[in-house]
């Protein structure tokens, strides 16, 4: 059965004209809204803060030096210095299940537990200020545990009186987790900014319910040399790319690959730039892997016409690029489908930067299967619209069944 021809050529015009409205509204949304940099870009602070009360508080009054280790499920005291026996506490939280429980069992010499919140609530809800010492001392440490009823606006309100700061929130209602980005001057250190988020916390919700998760810093000098680099292997991407498909097809092919890598690319940052997602280089390492997925499509299909050039009789190339696109259709498809399957899961299952990689894997998949078919052909029946099929000469090979007719060859 003969193989069915799509006309391909028919949609040239028509994704080109709406590809290019798609790199305007980008275009017009990087001059308005720009891009949204990620510490790994530009110099500043990320830390991610939660507000919660304090569950109990831990003291130590004595010449040995005492550490809290917390981990998931307890957490262990750890006593050590001269002229004390060096051992260490644990304290599991599946064997004291609630706060309470935890805080009368603590029974190390010198240290002092004391309840301050609610004794019922579950002790592996229990965690620690990050940006606080745990060598316990006379000063109490606190123990926190659940969360007070902030959300994302008050958070948001409460720092409005400082410039260049972000807050989202990236926990549940329970777990609630605010992610605080400020953009840092030349002269301004890590440690100015957190203090700052902190004190602007403290005096809006109590300066002992301001708990630290996570905290980092990017100096002026790293965001502006990584994002040169990225710049630069970017660019050196697309011409290691052009110079393969220069060498193996022909220069219009490469041309054709090259406009539509550059495409791909360019509804990526199109869609970052409008949902405002954080450019970071996760991010950055999803475009790049488009940039290899997507040539790898396009390869087979002008791997395909350079095939069909020998091999088809056609009157014009638009026409020959129907046959080729044809052929490569369901391949292209199936190999995109399959490769979101793994993506899309990888998108539902995950949070984070990793679930922004996924997201903008998926963009460009979709992207990446739709140049191929249209945008890289679209612009290589451009470039050979005046193109003619030339044939060689013909022999005709007699035997006893009928005659066949061999062709020499096929000029291009």
């Amino acid at each position: 059965m003969e193989k069915k021809i799509h006309k391909f050529s028919k949609a040239f015009l028509p994704c080109g004209i709406f590809s290019i409205v798609v790199i305007l509204f980008g275009i017009v949304g990087f001059v308005t809204r720009g891009v949204n940099l990620g510490l790994d870009f530009q110099p500043g602070l990320i830390e991610e803060v939660r507000i919660a009360p304090v569950a109990a508080e831990l003291s130590y009054n004595g010449t040995a030096k005492v550490t809290v280790d917390a981990y998931k499920s307890g957490f262990d005291l750890v006593v050590s210095g001269t002229g004390v026996e060096n051992e260490t506490k644990a304290y599991s939280y599946a064997e004291y299940p609630t706060v309470s429980d935890l805080v009368n069992a603590i029974s190390v010499p010198g240290v002092s537990a004391v309840l301050r919140g609610d004794g019922a609530a579950a002790s592996s809800e229990i965690f620690l200020n990050s940006a606080v010492s745990t060598v316990l001392s006379k000063n109490p440490l606190y123990l926190y545990a659940g969360a007070e009823n902030v959300g994302v606006e008050d958070v948001r309100k409460a720092l409005s009186s400082l410039e260049g700061v972000a807050v989202k929130n990236i926990g549940s209602d329970d777990n609630a987790t605010f992610q605080v980005r400020m953009i840092a001057t030349e002269d301004e250190s890590g440690q100015n900014l957190q203090n700052s988020v902190t004190e602007t916390l403290g005096e809006a919700f109590g300066a002992e319910k301001i708990v630290t998760v996570k905290t980092d810093f990017i100096g002026s000098n790293f965001s502006k040399t990584l994002a040169r680099k990225s710049i630069i292997l970017m660019i050196a991407t697309l011409a290691l790319i052009w110079i393969y498909a220069a060498v193996r097809f022909h220069w219009d092919f490469a041309l054709g690959a090259i406009i539509a890598l550059l495409h791909d690319v360019l509804i990526m940052f199109t869609f970052i730039i409008w949902t405002r997602m954080e450019f970071t280089t996760t991010v950055l390492a999803a475009v790049l892997t488009i940039v290899g997925y997507s040539i790898n499509d396009t390869v087979v299909i002008l791997d395909r016409v350079r095939s069909n050039l020998r091999l088809k009789k056609v009157d014009s190339f638009a026409e020959l690029l129907d046959t080729s696109l044809s052929d490569t259709l369901s391949r292209s498809i199936i190999t995109t489908v399959t490769t979101l399957f793994a993506v899309v899961a990888l998108y539902m299952f995950t949070t984070g930067s990793i679930k922004d990689f996924s997201l903008a894997l998926i963009v460009g998949l979709v992207s990446g299967c739709y140049s191929s078919l249209f945008i890289s052909s679209a612009f290589i029946s451009l470039f050979r619209r005046g193109w003619k099929q030339e044939y060689g000469i013909h022999h005709s090979l007699k035997n006893d069944v009928g005659v066949l007719n061999v062709n020499d060859g096929v000029v291009v």
